[in-house]
């Protein structure tokens, strides 16, 4: 997990250096490509079967979600430095609990809507809203953390029914598919070797990212794995001084300290959840 987000780090950047000559639907089909192209490799080895899903409308679902979060977090980097972008994106944990309790309707009791409303503050104090800090395509952001919320919570479902390749299948193949849609009219050749060589690191890093965390999930508990994920934060602000030149302000660190806390208090709540729920015990 900790190889994921360091790598998944250096995918944003290379987005955000993309941008600067090439248009973001552009730039988020080919990071998909990287997706497609290690789907394709086990749809070889464990043959057609591999789509074969019990829910193949969710699945189709869970990609144009995974193509919507993406395109967005690409639009709202181009304006918005890559730690403050990073930071935002922290919100998805608390999107995925008000999914689950209205959508999955799920139990979620009073400290974890406490967690949820600390969250939200900790999000206001990293946008600011209506202060001039923040660039308006935030808003962005903030649509791809909820559009990669949804795509949580659909996995929650398939995960009891469908193999997990044939999800990572089913969204390589679906997001590309929709993507594929708008890219004749954006559509432009890299100019300089530097693009092509951005394209292809960009694509292949983003599959290598992808499959380490899903392996992250496979052989680890997710309440152990997932905390992890705040480490891009880290390598996030990293990259954004050494290429960028961005630091984060001091509101930015305190808002999103306020939002990893909560986060991490969510997760352990939600494990906490599982394991009642599997002894039929209540949880507040």
């Amino acid at each position: 997990m900790a190889l994921g987000m360091f790598i998944f780090a250096a995918v944003d950047a290379q987005a955000k250096l993309l941008t600067e000559t090439l248009h973001p639907f552009q730039i988020v089909w080919t990071r998909q490509l990287g997706l497609l192209l290690g789907a394709l490799v086990f749809l070889v080895m464990r043959g057609p079967g591999l789509l074969r899903s019990k829910r193949p409308g969710l699945q189709v679902a869970r990609g144009a979600l995974a193509g919507a979060s993406a395109a967005m977090f690409i639009f709202g980097v181009r304006y918005v430095p890559l730690a403050d972008a990073v930071a935002i994106t922290f919100v998805a944990p608390f999107m995925v609990t008000l999914a689950a309790a209205f959508v999955l309707r799920e139990r979620v009791g009073i400290r974890r809507w406490a967690a949820v409303v600390l969250g939200f503050v900790g999000v206001l104090i990293v946008i600011r809203p209506g202060m001039g800090v923040m660039h308006p395509a935030a808003v962005f952001i903030l649509i791809a953390a909820t559009a990669f919320a949804g795509r949580q919570i659909i996995s929650r479902i398939l995960g009891r029914v469908d193999d997990t390749m044939t999800t990572v299948a089913y969204t390589a193949l679906v997001s590309i598919a929709l993507l594929t849609i708008p890219l004749p009219f954006v559509w432009q050749w890299p100019e300089t070797r530097q693009e092509v060589a951005l394209l292809v690191s960009f694509a292949l890093m983003a599959g290598v990212a992808e499959f380490f965390v899903i392996k992250a999930l496979e052989v680890g508990m997710a309440v152990a794995v997932a905390p992890v994920h705040y480490t891009i934060m880290i390598w996030g602000t990293f990259y954004g001084f050494v290429i960028f030149g961005d630091l984060p302000d001091l509101w930015t660190w305190v808002g999103a300290a306020i939002i990893i806390a909560t986060g991490l208090y969510t997760l352990h709540r939600e494990h906490l959840a599982a394991r009642r729920r599997a002894i039929g015990q209540p949880l507040a």
